[in-house]
């Protein structure tokens, strides 16, 4: 059974590990997690194959703070007035309603916004449930735009995280790429970056290659807002959860050439999580064919 290469994305980053430590860790954690989903699947004789996380967040630091990948505890003040406009036009292809002033102060707007969608994804929860939302959706709004800067922003940069990925694919032998979240602009980029890459299947989960601002900032570059396929990926199937506000819009915008899109229900306090992706019976399933060695 070969090898499945994992590419996280946002809330990774481990400053008391090496990046050794880091990658064996949380490989091993998505492997029960993995187990799960294979178990929710009804596939109980399918063995999880070995899993080899290509970790990169201590790459998106440089050693400093500023720089470094959001933590979960991040809170919306932490956007720059360019960021917070990102976020707001991000909000909008969500669905949410415009803010009653945009005069207001650069914050504000995004505020007004993100309440509009709670209150739109929670009408029957508790005032406790909807705050508690709140702040989870805000603080993923934050290490998400905050992270695709942090990759995007510096050319030197970018080249090294993905040379981190296609090391991580080529010293394995994978066939399979497992990428979530902003992991999935990664491994978009690093397989076109690297053609000589063969990929079986190239699974994308809660996935931000949709939005608007990624578009923009994306390499190679979309020619009329559409991307093209990484030339060495045969199949690419993608997952969002309905309530992933960072896979917006689920499909892609329609935007690349994907071979089947699919959505699922995770959870209304848990639909962006890598875990949670893998302990779900459809991520599996999308995997068993690849893990069975057909």
């Amino acid at each position: 059974m070969g090898a499945v290469v994992l590419v996280h994305g946002i809330w990774n980053e481990e400053p008391g590990m090496s990046p050794e430590e880091a990658a064996r860790e949380k490989a091993a954690d998505a492997a029960k997690r993995l187990r799960e989903g294979l178990d929710a699947a009804r596939l109980p004789h399918l063995a999880v194959p070995p899993l080899v996380m290509a970790y990169y967040a201590h790459q998106l630091t440089d050693g400093h703070r500023p720089d470094a990948q959001s933590s979960e505890d991040d809170g919306l003040d932490g956007l720059s007035p360019g960021q917070a406009a990102e976020a707001l036009e991000w909000l909008r292809a969500a669905g949410a309603e415009d803010p009653e002033d945009s005069q207001a102060a650069f914050l504000a707007p995004v505020r007004w916004a993100l309440g509009r969608l709670v209150a739109q994804r929670a009408r029957n929860a508790s005032p406790g449930a909807r705050q508690q939302l709140t702040e989870l959706l805000s603080r993923l709004v934050v290490a998400t735009v905050r992270d695709l800067d942090a990759y995007t922003s510096r050319p030197g940069r970018r080249r090294l995280v993905r040379e981190t990925v296609a090391t991580a694919i080529r010293d394995s032998g994978a066939r399979v790429v497992v990428a979530h979240s902003l992991g999935s602009v990664v491994a978009y980029e690093t397989l076109h970056a690297h053609p000589d890459l063969e990929v079986d299947l190239l699974l994308t989960l809660g996935s931000p290659l949709g939005l608007p601002a990624m578009l923009r900032k994306l390499e190679p570059e979309p020619v009329d807002l559409r991307g093209a396929r990484p030339p060495g990926v045969r199949h690419w199937v993608n997952i969002a959860d309905v309530g992933d506000l960072v896979a917006v819009p689920p499909r892609l915008g329609d935007a690349f050439p994907v071979d089947l899109h699919h959505t699922t229900d995770i959870g209304l306090f848990d639909p962006h999580t890598l875990g949670g992706y893998l302990s779900d019976g459809l991520t599996a399933a999308a995997l068993a064919s690849r893990l069975d060695g057909s």
